[in-house]
């Protein structure tokens, strides 16, 4: 439902809230002038850009959470984590009360009640606002990263992810894998396996935390927890009696030669690092907005920094440069360059594009045109 339609549906008290807000003048007694005044206001050119630039950095990531949120319909509940979310800060004396900002938000036209009787006590947001003020959003952090010249160097994954989920099947498929008390391969065996795949990494080492981004994150190199992650969320694979083994799924996925659609992986990623990342969809799509050409990743850095929360020992910096951007070289969805100082660009490739676009229609399994 639109701005317009909503606007109808709300009481008067809540339309002189709006106005007042806005600062409009019109009768306060005609629900008519309101909506019209309302409407007048919103729908000035620069509206959209002067409401954003005067937004606080919490109010700018609240913005953001609604922006990229599939809902229909808010909780009350729901609505109070989102913005429990978009306040970074441990300081109490800090913290604004959630209840304010939504009161903030249906204040400025953001927010309001369900107009049936089973949403009455629900909240939405008027979808012509979420599509232009992610446009307006967009156009301003684009204007934030540096473009950069063409690199010396490019580091490109493709369908590489895929292939090395396959190839890790294949490996369990041909080889007996014990596992120790904890579930978790041999060092010999990780490393034998590391040398069969198409991107290698170091093996985890003593020490050090390691939690939040799946389920074998702890034991395992962040792409090879995340494949391995991956395979035993699909079944392929099993661990009974201090074994890994395939599963008759599995089996014929080997036996058929089957490669996983990248767009599988890519959600699967979005679901597991979500509740360390809670905005990663938002953030993946405006860093492939942003690198249409060929960007300085320390400025991509800079200009997203503002959205990523700490996650415990993770920095916004390191979860920009190790759970997003190198997850989404993995992917194939984003190429990595270098110059001569050896300066790192990025640039959105053309895969990275179309899975954004299919992520962002909210589309889910048998739903989704496989990528």
């Amino acid at each position: 439902m639109n701005l317009a339609e909503m606007l109808t549906f709300a009481d008067i008290g809540q339309l002189s809230k709006i106005a007042n807000h806005y600062q409009c003048s019109c009768n306060g007694n005609s629900k008519n002038e309101l909506i019209q005044s309302i409407l007048h206001q919103v729908g000035r050119k620069e509206f959209a850009r002067d409401y954003v630039n005067q937004l606080s950095v919490e109010d700018f990531r609240f913005l953001n959470s609604l922006l990229f949120d599939s809902r229909q319909h808010y909780s009350l509940e729901e609505l109070v984590a989102c913005a429990q979310n978009s306040r970074f800060t441990d300081d109490a004396k800090e913290k604004e009360n959630p209840r304010d900002v939504i009161a903030r938000f249906r204040q400025s036209g953001w927010l309001f009640n369900g107009s049936s009787q089973n949403t009455k006590f629900l909240f939405e947001v008027p979808e012509d606002l979420k599509n232009r003020f992610r446009e307006v959003v967009g156009q301003r952090l684009e204007s934030e990263v540096n473009p950069a010249g063409e690199p010396v160097a490019v580091r490109e994954e493709h369908t590489l992810a895929a292939e090395d989920l396959y190839l890790f099947l294949f490996y369990v498929s041909k080889n007996e894998i014990p596992l120790n008390q904890e579930g978790i391969m041999y060092r010999r065996n990780q490393t034998q396996l590391m040398d069969t795949l198409h991107v290698s990494e170091p093996l985890v080492g003593k020490g050090g935390w390691r939690f939040g981004y799946g389920r074998t994150f702890k034991s395992y190199p962040d792409r090879l927890s995340f494949l391995y992650d991956y395979a035993y969320s699909r079944r392929f694979i099993e661990e009974r009696n201090y074994q890994l083994r395939l599963t008759s799924l599995g089996e014929l996925s080997v036996l058929e030669e089957k490669r996983e659609p990248l767009i599988h992986l890519i959600r699967f990623w979005l679901k597991t690092y979500k509740a360390a990342i809670p905005n990663l969809l938002s953030l993946v799509y405006w860093i492939c907005r942003c690198s249409k050409e060929w960007v300085t990743v320390s400025s991509l850095r800079t200009s997203m920094d503002r959205l990523i929360k700490p996650y415990y020992y993770d920095t916004p910096a390191s979860i920009f440069e190790e759970r997003i951007l190198k997850m989404m070289l993995h992917f194939g969805m984003i190429s990595i360059g270098e110059n001569e100082e050896r300066e790192r660009y990025a640039r959105v490739t053309a895969f990275g594009k179309l899975a954004v676009h299919e992520l962002q229609k909210g589309l889910e399994g048998k739903n989704a045109r496989q990528v």
